[in-house]
C-alpha cells in the first residue's frame, strides 16, 4: 500500500512538470507579444555619476570589429558610408512579423531582432577592468594614484592598466535588442574636446567611438585639443591618430589658447563634415549599438536633439555600470544645479507606453548630446559670450524649446562617462568677485528666464547687479527666433520641475548675521550638506558659510538648505524635507531670531562661538543680531 502512495506520488509530480513544460512557450510568447508587460523600469539612468551595485556578468558578447555589424539591407551603398562586409542576406525580412510603433516614432518595436544590433559575437575577453569589472589599486602603487587624481581627477594609474578596447557590460533594457530603425540614418560627426586629459581615458573614448559605432554612420571624429600641456598629447598623440586603424577618420585641431570646453565645442562643431554632430566628453566608453537610437530622432525631426542615457564609470575603480536612479528626466533648482526626476512621476503625460521608448526632457546635464548639424548653427549654437565651463547644458537646453525644438532622452543609447572627484584644472579669476561658472548662470539668466530670473536671483541675491557681460546679441537673437516664452517652458515642458523644485519665496532681508556689538558672524562652517551643527566664526565679508536669507515665509536658509531647531541645537536640513516645521521671526527692534510661536531664539556664545536655542531674553546681548549683506574685510 505504501508502494502505490509512492508511485502516485511521483506520478502527480511528472504530471505537474508536463503542464510547466507545456505552458511556459505560451507564456513567452504572451510577453514577446506584448513588451509592455516588461516593467517601466532602466536597469541603469540618466546623467548625475553614482554607480549602483554592479550587475553580474551575464556572458554578453560585444562587436569590437565593425564588419561584424549587419547593415540594413536597403541601405543606399554610397562610398565611404558603406562598412566593409556589407551582405544584405544577413538580415531577414521582419515585414512579416507583428510591429508595434509608438506615437511619432522613428522606430518599430518588433519580434525580431533589431536591424542595427550586431549579429556576430565578439570574442570574450579577460583582462584588467573587462566586462566593466571593477579594477583594484596595487599597494605598491599609492603614490601614483594619489598624483593621478591631482592631474587628472580619477584613478590613472588603473586606466593605464586596462585595455584600450575593453568590453563593457551591455546593461541595456531587453526591448532594447528589438527595435528597429531606419535603413537610411544621417551620418554623424563625434566632437570630442579635451584638456591635460590622461592618454588612456582620451584614447579609450576614441577606440570605443570606432569600436562600437558602424563605419558608415561615423563620418569622423573631430579632437579638439583645448591647449594642452602634457608631453603625450603633443607628437605621439599626432602619430597614434594616424594609425590605418582609425581608416583617417580621427581628426585633431588644436586651440592657440585656452578656450574652455564651450568654445572648444563651437570650433568642433565649425570643423566637423557630418549631417549630425555628436558631442561627448574626453573620457567616455560607448555600448552596443549606442548610435542608431540618436540618429533615428535626428532622422524624423532634425529639431529633435537627443541624450544618450549616461552610465557611470566610477573614478576609483573603472567599473561600470547603471547610475543608482533609473529612467529619469533632467531638472534644476533656482541656483541652477542639475537635478533628475524619474520618470515615473509624470510617464503618463509623457505618454511613455514602453520603458525602452524615447522621452522629452527639459534640460539635459550637457556632456553628451547628438543634435543636427545644420540645426545647431541655426540655433546659434553656444553663447560665445559663456566661458570654460558651466550654464551651456541649461542655455543650449531652454534655447531648444523655446525656439520650436524638443529635447529627448534615449534609454537605448548607452554610454559610459567617469565622473571626477574634484576638477583639476583652474578656472580664471574675472575680477567680478564672482566666479566663471556663476557669471555664465547669470548670462543665462537674463537672457532666457523673464521674470523667473527673480527667483533665481532670490537664492543668491549677492549676484544681483554683478556684470555678465553683453548678451544684446542673445537677446536678438530670441526676439527673432523663439517665439515660446519661460513661462510656457516651465507649464507645458519643465511640469514636474515646478512641483518638485517650486520657486523660492521672496527675501525679506539677507546678509551675513553678526552677533551685536562683534565681529562674530552666524557660520554653517560647510557642513550644510550633513545636518551640520551651526557654529559662529569671525566675520570674513565674503559671504560663502556666512551668506543667509530670511525669506517672508520666515524660512531662515543658506543656498537651498534652511535652519532648523534639533533640541538646543540650530542645524540645517534641505528645505524641500523641511516644510512648515522651521520657520523663524526676525524682531528687528530687539534683534532676536525667535522660533516661530515659541518662546525659544537663537543664542550665540561670544566666548566659545557655540549656536544654541535657549528661552528668548530680550536682555541678553547673546541673543541681538544685525543682519545685512557682507562687505569685504
Amino acid at each position: 500500500m505504501a508502494m502505490n502512495r509512492r508511485n502516485r506520488h511521483f506520478f502527480q509530480i511528472a504530471i505537474a512538470t508536463l503542464l510547466v513544460l507545456a505552458l511556459a512557450p505560451l507564456l513567452l510568447m504572451i510577453i514577446s507579444r506584448d513588451p509592455s508587460l516588461i516593467p517601466l523600469s532602466d536597469p541603469g539612468g540618466i546623467q548625475g555619476g553614482h554607480l549602483l551595485q554592479m550587475m553580474p556578468h551575464r556572458g554578453r558578447q560585444f562587436p569590437w570589429e565593425m564588419d561584424e555589424y549587419a547593415a540594413p539591407a536597403n541601405v543606399l551603398s554610397t562610398s565611404h558610408h558603406r562598412p566593409q562586409n556589407l551582405s544584405s542576406g544577413q538580415l531577414k525580412d521582419s515585414s512579416e512579423h507583428q510591429a508595434v510603433t509608438p506615437r511619432n516614432s522613428p522606430a518599430e518595436l518588433k519580434e525580431t531582432l533589431g536591424n542595427y544590433e550586431p549579429n556576430i559575437p565578439a570574442p570574450r575577453r579577460s583582462g584588467v577592468g573587462e566586462n566593466g569589472i571593477p579594477a583594484k589599486l596595487l599597494a605598491s602603487e599609492q603614490a601614483l594614484y594619489d598624483q593621478s587624481y591631482k592631474e587628472y581627477g580619477f584613478n590613472m594609474v588603473v586606466s593605464d592598466r586596462i585595455s584600450l578596447d575593453r568590453a563593457v557590460p551591455d546593461i541595456r533594457d531587453p526591448q532594447c535588442k528589438y527595435w528597429h530603425y531606419p535603413a537610411t540614418l544621417p551620418s554623424t560627426s563625434v566632437v570630442v574636446v579635451f584638456h591635460n586629459e590622461g592618454w588612456s581615458t582620451l584614447m579609450r573614448t576614441v577606440h570605443s567611438i570606432i569600436n562600437m559605432t558602424p563605419s558608415f554612420l561615423l563620418r569622423e571624429i573631430v579632437m579638439v585639443d583645448d591647449f594642452s600641456e602634457k608631453e603625450h598629447l603633443k607628437e605621439s598623440l599626432e602619430e597614434y591618430i594616424a594609425q590605418p586603424q582609425f581608416e583617417g577618420k580621427v581628426k585633431l585641431f588644436r586651440n592657440t589658447k585656452r578656450e574652455g570646453l564651450i568654445r572648444s565645442r563651437i570650433t568642433g562643431a565649425q570643423r566637423s563634415r557630418g549631417d549630425v554632430i555628436t558631442f561627448l566628453d574626453a573620457h567616455c566608453e560607448c555600448n552596443v549599438n549606442w548610435l542608431p537610437p540618436l540618429l533615428a530622432e535626428i532622422a524624423a525631426d532634425r529639431r529633435v536633439v537627443v541624450c544618450p542615457t549616461v552610465d557611470a564609470i566610477e573614478a576609483d575603480t573603472f567599473a561600470y555600470g547603471p547610475q543608482v536612479d533609473g529612467l529619469c528626466r533632467g531638472a534644476f533648482d533656482w541656483e541652477f544645479w542639475y537635478k533628475r526626476i524619474h520618470v515615473t512621476y509624470s510617464k503618463d503625460r509623457l505618454g511613455m507606453k514602453y520603458s525602452s521608448q524615447s522621452y522629452d526632457s527639459p534640460v539635459m546635464a550637457g556632456g553628451l548630446f547628438a543634435i543636427d548639424r545644420s540645426y545647431f548653427f541655426q540655433l546659434g549654437g553656444y553663447d560665445p559670450g559663456l566661458q570654460i565651463w558651466g550654464g551651456e547644458n541649461f542655455e543650449i537646453s531652454f534655447k531648444i524649446w523655446m525656439c520650436g525644438g524638443r529635447l529627448k532622452f534615449v534609454p537605448c543609447s548607452r554610454v559610459g562617462h567617469i565622473y571626477r572627484k574634484g576638477v583639476p584644472y583652474t578656472y580664471p579669476d574675472l575680477g567680478t568677485g564672482v566666479s566663471v561658472v556663476r557669471t555664465n548662470y547669470m548670462r543665462v539668466a537674463e537672457v532666457w528666464l523673464d521674470e523667473y530670473k527673480d527667483f533665481f536671483y532670490a537664492n543668491q541675491p549677492e549676484l544681483r547687479g554683478k556684470p555678465y557681460g553683453n548678451i544684446t546679441e542673445q537677446i536678438n537673437f530670441r526676439r527673432q527666433h523663439c517665439p515660446k516664452s519661460f513661462d510656457w517652458f516651465m507649464k507645458e515642458v519643465a511640469f514636474d520641475t515646478l512641483e518638485r523644485f517650486p520657486p523660492p519665496p521672496v527675501n525679506r532681508l539677507w546678509g551675513q548675521i553678526r552677533g551685536l556689538y562683534s565681529d562674530i558672524c552666524l557660520d554653517t562652517m560647510g557642513r550644510e550638506e550633513t545636518d551640520g551643527r551651526l557654529g559662529a566664526s569671525r566675520c570674513h565679508g565674503l559671504g560663502g558659510n556666512q551668506l543667509f536669507r530670511l525669506n517672508v515665509a520666515g524660512e531662515l536658509a543658506i543656498h537651498s538648505y534652511c535652519l532648523v531647531p534639533a533640541g538646543h541645537r540650530v542645524i540645517s536640513r534641505d528645505c524641500s524635507h523641511v516644510g512648515k516645521t522651521a520657520l523663524w521671526e526676525f524682531d528687528e527692534g530687539t534683534g532676536q531670531f525667535r522660533e516661530n510661536n515659541t518662546s525659544n531664539c537663537i543664542h550665540l556664545n561670544m566666548g566659545t562661538f557655540e549656536v544654541t536655542i535657549q528661552d528668548c531674553d530680550i536682555n541678553s546681548s547673546a541673543q541681538k543680531f544685525q543682519i545685512a549683506p557682507p562687505t569685504p574685510r
